[in-house]
């Protein structure tokens, strides 16, 4: 098979893929036609070379055909990266998330753009390729994505402006394949913090039908490729909702998706134990102030002693101001362990945050943002668990 496959009549934008896959490693083989078959045999079985990693499908293309072709290719070959030429419609949007359509392109993009898109969802196409037997091989009850906890024992440390850059930063390499949950149930703010306006949130997504295609309706599409679970418009929906069903939620979504993001209430009361014995990973965010720093010693010596620290811990200390009368080395020295990301106190993050832009899609430059962009690469696959124990055995005590 090739690595990347195009079906399409429409010269101009043949001609464009054409070129952006010229920039990248493996061949394309391209189907001339303004149609698709009934059966995906008759363009798989044609295949020759590399195993095929992303499905490009023209703007030329019928949706309902594209729909029903995808969904048949997703059962059988669910690795492959499914890219479709169009404009992402609400509908549209609801029918990809159902047929295994993981990415949108725009039909009129240049060819460098394209090659940037095509090089992400190969990189996504070959993760699920390398992961799918260990997943496959998981213990029942556990989720087959990674499950991302964003959390801290105190308010008001940005907890949220980093859960959604985080999201964000995964949807740039892994589009359609990152799901951000607003578990703060009462006051969540996910979805002012990416300017959506959900019809649905997660106290219908509890209470619904439990099988995969009825849960991906509650999900809110951002432009970034990413989904949203919201939290409650009304605070007192929160008590209907038990921590038991937190945890089954995290569960399927994780199922469903290779990164789940969950934006955690402050504290550690039953709904965030809940989501922390999904989590893979735990990023503690930790303000530069005395108040926050020991309210996270003490956090994360109760989880400890409760068994429930997931396996992969980032420590992030934001708004970190050197006039604040801490530094980074007293930080690590009360929590006894290493600083993973430092986020200097910016005026990027608040001016994106209050405009509903996260600074991640926004793209301004600064120390603070690339240091989100530092955070973000340790959840995908080219981050290795040398990398992770390199930055631990760096001293904490100086």
């Amino acid at each position: 098979m090739s690595r990347f496959a195009l079906i399409t009549q429409d010269p101009d934008f043949d001609h464009r893929v054409r070129l952006a896959t010229a920039g990248l490693p493996g061949s394309i083989q391209v189907f001339h036609a303004n149609f698709l078959p009934s059966s995906i045999d008759d363009v798989f079985d044609q295949l020759v070379g590399e195993p095929l990693e992303v499905l490009v499908l023209g703007p030329d293309l019928r949706a309902e055909d594209v729909v029903n072709f995808a969904a048949a290719v997703d059962v059988r070959f669910p690795h492959v990266s499914i890219a479709y030429a169009a404009e992402p419609t609400g509908d549209l949007v609801a029918a990809a998330m159902r047929s295994g359509i993981r990415e949108f392109i725009d039909p009129t993009a240049t060819a460098d753009a394209l090659r940037a898109r095509l090089e992400d969802a190969a990189a996504a196409a070959t993760y699920r390729l390398s992961a799918g037997p260990a997943l496959d091989a998981a213990p029942t009850g556990q989720g087959r994505g990674r499950v991302i906890a964003v959390m801290s024992p105190k308010g008001g440390v940005g907890k949220t402006t980093i859960a959604t850059n985080i999201a964000v930063g995964l949807a740039r390499s892994a589009p359609m394949s990152v799901v951000i949950v607003d578990l703060d149930l009462q006051f969540g703010d996910v979805a002012s913090g990416l300017m959506l306006d959900p019809e649905r949130s997660v106290l219908d997504a509890v209470n619904g039908p439990k099988d995969s295609l009825s849960l991906k309706t509650y999900l809110a599409h951002h432009s970034t490729d990413l989904y949203a679970l919201c939290a409650p418009r009304n605070p007192a929906d929160a008590e209907r909702i038990t921590a038991d069903q937190v945890g089954e939620l995290v569960g399927r979504l994780a199922s469903e998706f290779q990164y789940v993001v969950v934006d955690t209430s402050p504290g550690l009361g039953d709904h965030v134990l809940a989501v922390l014995d999904e989590a893979s990973d735990a990023v503690w965010v930790c303000g530069m102030d005395i108040p926050s720093v020991r309210g996270l010693k003490t956090g994360l010596e109760v989880l400890s002693e409760l068994h429930l620290l997931p396996e992969h811990r980032h420590l992030v200390l934001n708004m970190a101001d050197k006039r604040s009368g801490l530094s980074v080395q007293d930080v690590e020295a009360t929590l006894g362990l290493p600083v993973d990301v430092v986020l200097a106190r910016s005026r990027a993050l608040p001016m994106a945050t209050n405009r509903g832009v996260p600074a991640l899609q926004d793209g301004p430059r600064d120390r603070t943002v690339k240091a989100l962009e530092r955070l973000v690469e340790r959840f995908k696959p080219t981050w290795s668990e040398s990398n992770r124990r390199a930055v631990h055995k760096r001293v904490v005590f100086q």
